[in-house]
C-alpha cells in the first residue's frame, strides 16, 4: 500500500518562506509523477505544482510561478515544495499526490494516492 506523509507546514507571516516535504513509501517512487495541491477553507482543491518521474519537467499554477519550486529526491523517496513570498490568501491545507501513470497533470482526478495534508497558515 502506497502511503504519503507530508510535513513542513506551519504558521508564518506574509512574505515568509516554507518548505514542504512528502515522503512516499510502499511503492516505486521513481516511477511516479508527483504533485502538490491545496485546499483553502470553503474553496475547491486546486493544483499547485507537479514534477515528472525524473524531475526534468515541472508545471506550476500561474498564481505561484516564480515563487514556488517543486523538486524531488528519488534516493530519499521524497518530493518537496519550496514556497517563497507567501501570501495570506495561500492559507490552506497542502496535499501531495502520486500519479502512478507518470503524467503529472494538473487534474487531481489523475492522481491515485494522496497524503493527509499539512496546514499552512499565512498571516498578513
Amino acid at each position: 500500500q502506497v502511503q504519503l506523509a507530508e510535513s513542513g507546514g506551519g504558521s508564518v507571516q506574509a512574505g515568509d518562506s516554507l518548505r514542504l516535504s512528502c515522503v512516499v513509501s510502499g511503492g516505486p517512487f521513481s516511477l511516479y509523477a508527483m504533485a502538490w495541491f491545496r485546499q483553502a477553507p470553503g474553496k475547491e482543491r486546486e493544483f499547485v505544482a507537479s514534477i515528472s518521474r525524473t524531475g526534468g519537467t515541472t508545471k506550476y499554477a500561474e498564481s505561484v510561478k516564480g515563487r514556488f519550486s517543486i523538486s524531488r529526491d528519488n534516493g530519499k523517496n521524497t518530493a518537496y515544495l519550496q514556497m517563497n513570498s507567501l501570501k495570506s490568501d495561500e492559507t490552506a491545507v497542502y496535499y501531495c499526490a502520486v500519479d502512478v501513470w507518470g503524467g503529472g497533470t494538473s487534474d487531481g482526478r489523475t492522481y491515485t494516492y494522496w497524503g493527509q495534508g499539512t496546514q499552512v497558515t499565512v498571516s498578513s
